[in-house]
């Protein structure tokens, strides 16, 4: 950008500053970038899944079915309103990011300085900025003025950088001392301010392993119950049924569809939120529940995560002529006589000895002087580091000492005196200048590490998680750091050197390398992408505005509840108390939740296909349709019940690397057994029925209770008889699936070796107490005549359960047989049990 000679005296004038704001060069915050409200609203209320439900739904409403059409449309809108409320939370989260501070500013306007808000600062303008301003453009300091700017929030570097004439100063950071005048040069988006803003605000949420499982496999039951419902329908138009026939029939086959593990997804999901904020995390993103379980790189910054951010004093070494105890008691009165504290000061006033002095000179510590002084009635002492003070020093300090201090990671500060002890602290015109010199001592300071770090970070290690560091501050200080907290991550690498690498290459150095100092945000992000790339699942802890693109970078974002409200909004996780550890419950959260919605899907799965092969079976036979709209209710006994208790209930193992496998091992005999047993049932009830019914042998009152059941009358001929056949061969299949379905559970939970022919035995008694729960339920609804009416039963005939039970019992040995002698193994593959592919322990 051109500068005129008198821009920095003059800056532009009134006129000139509107025109650049109407040609949209003013400081305005970076648009959102975020999906509209409405768009939220019709992306999730008319997904795919949701208008099937509804299409069914609006159909049987229109044919009086109110009950089935609640059912229907119900699921749909409950779908709807979860997913629709988790992004519009994220939506607002988003919007209201903003980096810079709202306070107004001054800029040079016609020759004279004015305040204006940040947003009317245009580009070109001339910024005053002084020590306490936050910069809110960016641009090069103008001649005549020298300022010290905190990039911590950017950059992670915790000390203060001198700015000169010519330096840039860029938005988002602080003046801490001095001050200049500064050319807006790039404002607004252009800003770097902008750019993070803009950054934080695009919204990525991934989803989760399980929650691409779930819809892979419901995406695949609709396509394969799509195409059974083609054959069915089109049978049932050529048989003639009725329109309202018809309807429920394309009811009981889109029940099919587990559309309730998207619900269960978000009961589980809500449910560990909440015990995980008792732990000290609050949940932002509830699918974060269930991806922390599955992260095994953990990415953090160093200051404010793995450290408190203050500092403790480690030693304190006296030089010739002093002793410990003056040394320490100089540095306690020294610390407690600044009148400007700063970390340092802090440290050793916590931990030494001594009172303040009478102070009638003192220079303040700043990054370009790198040293403090006080005058007082206790003498003039120094404090700084030793290589600024090593010009003025009559004798050298120990180097050997300093080297071995400095290579731990410590920092190391060096207590001198004037040889005068008259000496002033400043020259002529009043600036700071040091007198000859002579040390006393040296105080090696150190980062004071969080107490439940070390001990974190053994945990995470023995649960097979890895740990890097990404820092902003000296390699060497990280390292020592990192060593401290138990990382052994061999040597630490620095930022710059990352950048001429291709993605390959950078790929091997993070593979090998867990200590990263002096990194930039965007060399963060680089770090996190290379970890997904390598197939790791990434959480990234930060704390500061250089942490939020690696975050959003990450499978799972974490921040520090301390740390910068950006970082926070941006984050999937905050850890409320500030402690490191508080990850480790979530994690762990996390997992009996994955293990729990695991096991949840063996029972959907298998009750889905089951059902299917049923469907498919009977009708292929001839005897009419299985089901009736209102017993597909009874699924809140089979799955519904049992999937949210079994979630709750689930250890914090970890998980299953083969999902899919192992499930697809589980549900293929169960099903298979299932509906090859249920179809059997139905059919000798069926036929029973119609050779019952058509023989004339049947009691009157027999007759009037199956007219009050299918709304027809005997005189109605074979109608009334394959109405009354299908209803109480559907009782029979009911019931005999509602009690396979309850001992399924003892299958996934077996209380004793009876049962533990797929899984070992479990000392949790709770599953069998809610088998027991559910059998006296189910009991009832067969019973109490209101209940089996409501459910489409017939209630308990004699028949029913003449046929019911033995068949349970043979379904139970052959589906006991089919896990524990691994017959689709051995079918699939004949040799993997003899070769030692497949164990018999890998079911489990």
């Amino acid at each position: 950008m051109d500068v005129r000679p008198d821009q920095a005296r003059l800056g532009l004038t009134s006129r000139e500053a509107e025109a650049r704001r109407r040609s949209g060069e003013a400081n305005t915050a970076a648009g959102a970038a975020t999906r509209s409200y409405a768009a939220i609203l019709r992306a999730n209320v008319f997904s795919f899944f949701n208008t099937v439900l509804f299409v069914i739904g609006v159909a049987l409403l229109a044919l009086g079915r109110y009950s089935d059409a609640l059912i229907s449309v119900g699921l749909g809108l409950i779908n709807a309103v979860i997913s629709a409320v988790q992004e519009i939370r994220a939506k607002r989260k988003l919007d209201r990011l903003q980096l810079l501070d709202r306070a107004a500013v001054r800029v040079v306007r016609d020759g004279r300085e004015v305040e204006v808000a940040p947003d009317a600062v245009v580009r070109g303008d001339v910024v005053r900025v002084r020590a306490g301003d936050q910069i809110v453009v960016d641009g090069p300091v103008l001649d005549g003025g020298r300022a010290e700017a905190d990039e911590s929030l950017l950059t992670g570097e915790s000390e203060p950088v001198a700015k000169e004439p010519g330096d840039d100063l860029r938005s988002g950071s602080f003046c801490v001392a001095g001050e200049c005048h500064q050319l807006a040069r790039d404002v607004g988006a252009r800003s770097y301010a902008g750019r993070l803003t803009a950054q934080a605000r695009r919204s990525s949420t991934d989803k989760t392993p399980l929650q691409r499982r779930i819809e892979f496999i419901v995406r695949l039951v609709i396509a394969l119950t799509v195409l059974m419902s083609g054959a069915i329908l089109g049978q049932a138009a050529i048989a003639g049924l009725s329109l309202l026939r018809t309807v429920q029939i394309t009811a009981v086959l889109s029940g099919l569809i587990p559309y309730g593990l998207f619900l269960l997804i978000a009961v589980a999901y809500t449910g560990g939120a909440a015990a995980i904020a008792k732990r000290g995390a609050l949940v932002q993103q509830v699918n974060a529940v269930e991806s922390v379980s599955n992260v095994d790189v953990v990415c953090t910054d160093k200051t404010g995560t793995l450290t408190t951010g203050r500092l403790t004093v480690a030693h304190v070494v006296p030089l010739a002529g002093h002793d410990t105890g003056d040394v320490e008691a100089t540095l306690g009165r020294l610390a407690r006589s600044a009148t400007t504290p700063n970390l340092t000061t802090a440290a050793l006033a916590a931990s030494l000895p001594g009172t303040a002095w009478t102070v009638r000179d003192e220079v303040p510590f700043t990054s370009s002087l790198r040293w403090s002084a006080v005058a007082g009635d206790g003498g003039t002492w120094v404090l700084g580091a030793p290589d600024a003070l090593a010009a003025h020093l009559d004798t050298p300090p120990p180097q050997a000492v300093v080297a071995e201090h400095t290579a731990g990671g410590l920092r190391v500060l060096l207590l001198a005196r004037p040889i005068d002890p008259h000496a002033a602290l400043r020259d002529a015109d009043g600036r700071p200048a040091l007198p000859p010199l002579t040390p006393a001592g040296l105080v090696a300071l150190a980062d004071e590490l969080r107490p439940e770090v070390t001990e974190s970070v053994s945990r995470f290690h023995a649960d097979g998680v890895a740990l890097k560091v990404l820092s902003g501050d000296n390699p060497r200080t990280v390292a020592a750091l990192a060593a401290q907290a138990g990382l052994d991550g061999g040597a630490s690498m620095a930022g710059p050197t990352l950048d001429g690498l291709d993605d390959a290459a950078l790929d091997r150095v993070v593979a090998a390398t867990s200590v990263f100092g002096r990194v930039a945000p965007e060399q963060k992000e680089r770090i996190v992408r290379s970890l997904r790339r390598q197939g790791h699942y990434v959480a990234m802890i930060g704390d500061g505005v250089n942490d939020a693109r690696a975050l959003k970078s990450a499978q799972v974002g974490v921040a520090m509840r301390s740390g910068s409200a950006v970082t926070r909004d941006v984050a999937d996780i905050v850890l409320l108390e500030d402690s490191f550890a508080a990850l480790l419950p979530a994690q762990h959260e996390g997992r009996r939740i994955v293990n729990g919605i695991t096991t949840s899907m063996y029972v959907f799965l298998a009750r889905v296909a089951s059902q299917a092969l049923v469907i498919l079976a009977v009708t292929m036979l001839g005897l009419g349709f299985p089901y009736a709209p209102a017993q597909v209710g009874l699924t809140l006994l089979t799955v519904g019940v049992p999937t949210y208790f079994l979630t709750r209930w689930a250890p914090a193992t970890p998980p299953d690397p083969r999902p899919l496998t192992n499930l697809a091992r589980f549900v293929i005999p169960a099903a298979l057994t299932t509906a090859g047993i249920g179809t059997a049932v139905y059919a000798i009830l069926y036929e029973s029925l119609t050779k019952f019914l058509t023989s004339g042998r049947a009691p009157a009152d027999v007759v009037t209770d199956f007219e009050t059941y299918t709304g027809l009358a005997a005189g109605q001929g074979a109608d009334f008889v394959a109405a009354s056949a299908a209803i109480g061969a559907q009782t029979g299949l009911s019931t005999f699936f509602c009690l396979a379905s309850f001992v399924l559970l003892l299958f996934l939970a077996p209380p004793a070796r009876f049962f533990a022919a797929w899984t070992p035995p479990t000392p949790d008694r709770r599953p069998t107490l809610l088998v027991a729960v559910l059998l006296v339920v189910f009991a009832a609804v067969l019973f109490v005549p209101a209940l089996s009416s409501y459910f489409g039963l017939t209630g308990p005939g004699p028949a029913v359960f003449t046929t019911v039970i033995p068949a349970l019992v043979v379904w139970f040995a052959a589906l006991t047989a089919a896990f524990r002698l691994r017959l689709l193994d051995r079918i699939l593959n004949p040799d993997s049990l003899q070769t030692g592919s497949i164990r018999p322990e890998d079911g489990i």
